[in-house]
C-alpha cells in the first residue's frame, strides 16, 4: 500500500508570546480544528525552512501571521516565489489570512492596509452565486459566521481570480484563483478560546483601537461552518 503523503502546513510566524502562552501555538488550532487526519507536516519559512518540492505532500495550508505581506520580507517573498509554482504545478493550496493576502499579491493583486481600518471578531461573511458550485462551498449556509482579525487585506484582485464571499467590511472575504487554489481572509482555524484571546490581548492594541472589546467578546461563540471549509479541503485531497 502506498504510504499517504502528509498534509502540509506552512506557519507563516509565531503568535505574540501572550497569545501563545494562553492558547498555544498556530500548529495546534488547525490540528484541533480538523481531528486526525493523518500525516502532517509542519514548515517555518520564516525561520529559514526550506519549502517542500510538488509531489512530497498532499497538499497545504499557508498560515495568518503576525507579520505584514507589504514588508515584503526575504521568507514571504520567496514563499510567494514557491506559491506561484504550486499553482502552476495544480498542487491544492487554502490560505488563510496572512495566507490569504499572500497568495493573492503573488498572483498579481494589491494587498495593503485596509482604508477602513481592522476587522476583529466573529462576523458573518455571505457567499455569492459564484459560490453555488464551488466544491468547497456548495451546500454551505448562503451566510455563517467567521472568526476574523486582520488589518492588511486584498484590495485589487489577481487577475482572473473570483470572488466568493464577503463580509461588509471586506469584499474579498474568499477567492478561487485556480481549480485548486483558493484562500479564505478568515480563520477557519480559531476556537472561541483563541478569538477571545485576540481580542483581549495586550499585543493586539493596535487592532483594536476604537473597537468595544466587550461588545466583541459578548459576539464570540462558535463558528462551525467556517471550519468545515477548512475540513473540506483537507478531506478532499
Amino acid at each position: 500500500m502506498t504510504e499517504k503523503l502528509p498534509l502540509l502546513l506552512v506557519q507563516m510566524g509565531h503568535p505574540p508570546l501572550d497569545i501563545r502562552k494562553a492558547v498555544g501555538e498556530q500548529p495546534q488550532w488547525f490540528h484541533a480544528a480538523l481531528g486526525d487526519v493523518g500525516p502532517v507536516r509542519v514548515v517555518c519559512p520564516f525561520e529559514g525552512e526550506a519549502l517542500p518540492a510538488a509531489g512530497t505532500f498532499s497538499g497545504a495550508v499557508i498560515s495568518g501571521s503576525w507579520s505584514m505581506v507589504t514588508a515584503h520580507e526575504e521568507w514571504s517573498e520567496r514563499t510567494a516565489q514557491w506559491l506561484r509554482e504550486m499553482i502552476q504545478a495544480d498542487i491544492p493550496l487554502l490560505g488563510v489570512c496572512y495566507g490569504h493576502q499572500l497568495m493573492a499579491y503573488a498572483l498579481g493583486g494589491v494587498v495593503d492596509y485596509h482604508p477602513q481600518g481592522s476587522e476583529v471578531g466573529q462576523i458573518p461573511v455571505t457567499l455569492n452565486d459564484a459560490a453555488l458550485h464551488d466544491p468547497l462551498l456548495s451546500g454551505l449556509p448562503n451566510r455563517f459566521d467567521t472568526f476574523l482579525s486582520h488589518e492588511q487585506s486584498v484590495l485589487t484582485l489577481p487577475p482572473d481570480a473570483v470572488v466568493l464571499g464577503a463580509s461588509s467590511h471586506d469584499p474579498h472575504q474568499i477567492i478561487r484563483y485556480s481549480p485548486s487554489a483558493l484562500s479564505v481572509q478568515f480563520h477557519p482555524e480559531f476556537s472561541a478560546p483563541v478569538m477571545n484571546k485576540i481580542i483581549t490581548s495586550r499585543s493586539e492594541r493596535v487592532a483594536m483601537k476604537g473597537k468595544d472589546r466587550d461588545a466583541l467578546l459578548g459576539k464570540v461563540s462558535d463558528t462551525p461552518t467556517s471550519r468545515a471549509i477548512l475540513q473540506r479541503f483537507v478531506a478532499l485531497l
